[in-house]
């Protein structure tokens, strides 16, 4: 049965971890083992949007076109590069502090990553998130990645909690614009790279720079227990 209490929906790279970057050099490498050249602030602006629209984008960029396999072979090739670079990935600040405060007040929170479990997970663990306990949702459980909304619909469902009650906290134009199809509110972060007037045109309800700075002005987000 859908609670009607709030709740917390987060994005995971460039969010909740320092992993943006990594992720940006690691479909650089992936595209040049195909022979693929593609500037680097392409790709980023890119980051967290569905493999169906970046393959599309890989299109009008390049004006190539990408068979399935070919596709699927960059998909391998990103999830390995980037793996080779995870070691040096932290969580964003404050992020660890961010989750328990939500935990020890009692307002529920989920992660929901456009990433594939392979990617996703070891960061998630790095976080110190219990996946046994705390809804975690990546690519390879829903149909549609961002900007659709099946992440976050997802991720409120296995809390039990309505959509429209949820804050979903994202640093990319992608994790708003599927936040505003899923019918909740968006809080963008600066730690991507997006700026702020780009994730206000999006859909930002407000803006932080990094998790740090939302748990600093958490009572502007959460209601009064």
């Amino acid at each position: 049965m859908t609670e009607r209490r709030p709740s917390f929906l987060f994005d995971l790279d460039g969010t909740l971890v320092d992993s943006v970057y990594q992720h940006v050099l690691a479909w650089r490498d992936a595209l040049a083992a195909e022979n693929i050249k593609l500037s680097v602030w392409r790709i980023h602006r890119r980051i967290g949007m569905s493999g169906g629209l970046f393959a599309q984008m890989l299109t009008t960029e390049t004006g190539l076109k990408l068979d399935p396999q070919q596709l699927e072979r960059v998909r391998h090739l990103h999830a390995k590069f980037y793996n080779e670079r995870s070691a040096s990935i932290d969580p964003l600040p404050g992020a660890r502090e961010l989750l328990a405060h939500l935990t020890h007040v009692g307002i529920p929170w989920a992660i929901a990553t456009s990433g594939r479990m392979e990617t996703a997970g070891p960061l998630i663990d790095r976080l110190g998130v219990d996946r046994a306990k705390v809804p975690v949702v990546t690519r390879d459980q829903v149909k549609n990645a961002k900007p659709d909304p099946d992440l976050f619909v997802t991720a409120a469902a296995r809390l039990g909690t309505a959509i429209e009650d949820a804050w979903v906290v994202g640093d990319s134009v992608w994790d708003l614009l599927a936040a505003r199809r899923a019918r909740a509110l968006g809080i963008g972060l600066l730690s991507g790279g997006y700026g702020r007037s780009e994730l206000e045109g999006a859909g930002a309800y407000r803006v932080y720079d990094d998790p740090a700075d939302l748990l600093a002005h958490i009572a502007e987000v959460t209601p009064r227990r």
